[in-house]
């Protein structure tokens, strides 16, 4: 008898996410396990039980999903479920990591920039880019080989994110520069140069006006991943979609959203198709990459 396919879902919340469980049921799980405040220390249990209940040659049709709105904590519960599987003796299951959207956000921005851009001949400022998205944002322009500007208004916070994100890359892309960027002027001045402007300041942050970036020439695409007014990038809508202002090319946060919303379905679909899927920001835009937009 053919074994359904069970998702464990785990979240340090109070309450586990209502859209990540929507989400996981369109992707094509059959039965959900959403587990919420969820500590470090109880995951090795809830592992255990995912992973000694099946043969394993059926696990791949169980996986786990780890997310939350608080990403640092479910790296940390991540660490725990890849500590607790035994792979040696094929005792794994697929994972997925997407606290707060973090991961398929970022990938699916990378992926609508790199429909218009060369992303490896690309400059790219990334502003916010100590926040849990544009960290990874900027992790995977580097990764792809474009020159990266990680703007933040803590020098100190950017280079330890630039540090990070140069460890995880090791050779194979660009370790990105951080910026200190307190002002509009500095902000202007930051973005000459570059043709890719991501925006993933926290809700509220503001940056400057669309028109006064595009005076500055050079610069192909804008996106404003903040959907909360007031908005990021005064000019940008929230659905805009490649849509051309001052001789620029805009996204909005909900003119990315359909497609992320698109790559998290699949993502979560492929978690069934075998048992040792480790996904996270990296491995969500090699996906997104296969993805029609």
């Amino acid at each position: 008898m053919s074994k359904r396919s069970i998702l464990l879902m785990l979240d340090s919340d109070e309450q586990s996410s209502v859209f990540d469980r929507v989400v996981a049921i369109d992707s094509g799980a059959e039965v959900l396990f959403a587990h919420d405040n969820v500590r470090p220390d109880q995951v090795q249990t809830l592992v255990h039980g995912c992973i000694f209940t099946r043969s394993p040659k059926d696990l791949a049709k169980t996986a786990i999903f780890v997310g939350g709105s608080n990403v640092e904590q479910a790296e940390a519960l991540l660490a725990e479920v890849h500590r607790s599987m035994i792979p040696d003796y094929g005792l794994q299951v697929s994972t997925m990591l997407d606290a707060n959207g973090c991961n398929t956000t970022a990938a699916a921005a990378i992926r609508m920039a790199g429909s218009h851009l060369n992303l490896a001949e690309t400059t790219a400022l990334v502003l916010g880019g100590t926040g849990p998205v544009g960290a990874r944002v900027a992790l995977i322009l580097a990764r792809e080989g474009a020159k990266v500007c990680l703007g933040s208004r803590s020098l100190s916070k950017a280079q330890s994110i630039a540090k990070v994100i140069g460890h995880k890359i090791g050779n194979q892309g660009t370790c990105p520069t951080p910026l200190e960027i307190g002002s509009e002027d500095s902000l202007l001045e930051a973005s000459k140069g570059c043709s890719l402007i991501v925006a993933c300041g926290a809700a509220g942050a503001r940056f400057t006006a669309v028109q006064k970036m595009a005076a500055l020439g050079g610069i192909r695409v804008l996106i404003d991943l903040n959907g909360v007014p007031p908005l990021g990038l005064e000019g940008v809508e929230p659905l805009d979609k490649a849509k051309e202002k001052f001789g620029v090319l805009c996204y909005g946060a909900l003119g990315v959203g359909g497609f992320k919303i698109k790559l998290h379905r699949a993502c979560l679909a492929s978690l069934f198709e075998k048992n040792s899927l480790k996904l996270e920001a990296a491995e969500i835009y090699d996906l997104a990459k296969t993805l029609h937009i």
